[in-house]
């Protein structure tokens, strides 16, 4: 039976992201995002909070580029951790392991809302291609349909 576990998320950051390491030196990041739900309830807007996790080079550019407030897109797997507490009881954690992370909003001219320079790619992990910009058409004539 086939399985399919995809999981993609647009929020924003709870804490600054740091960058950690294993024994084995391998960098990772281990952060939180604040999602708003689409509908909300008597005015009230629900938000919920998701563990991401990131290794290697997509940990660097998060703690690179990103801060506290800041919108990110997460793309990954939710994977499901389990543990024995003190008492004996087992207990279950879900966290999305980030197979992408992009940019949400992008910087303007005269802004400096990122952590030194501006990044040469817009995102880390993804192939989505340089889409360029928008040719304006002054009538439905020019439309080769």
């Amino acid at each position: 039976m086939a399985s399919f576990n995809k999981i993609i998320l647009i929020g924003n950051l709870v804490a600054d992201p740091e960058l950690k390491q294993t024994n084995t030196g391998i960098s990772y990041c281990s952060f939180r995002i604040a999602v708003s739900r689409r509908f909300s309830k008597q005015g009230e807007q629900a938000t919920d909070f998701f563990e991401v996790t990131c290794w290697r080079e997509k940990a660097e550019f998060v703690t690179k580029f990103f801060t506290k407030g800041k919108s990110i897109l997460v793309c990954g797997e939710m994977q499901q951790r389990t543990w024995t507490d003190s008492t004996g009881a087992k207990r279950y954690s879900y966290a999305v392991a980030a197979d992408e992370l992009s940019f949400v909003e992008r910087k303007n001219a005269d802004s400096s809302d990122f952590r030194g320079s501006t990044p040469s790619v817009p995102s880390y992990g993804s192939s989505a291609p340089d889409m360029g910009a928008f040719e304006e058409l002054s009538t439905d004539d020019e439309l080769p349909f």
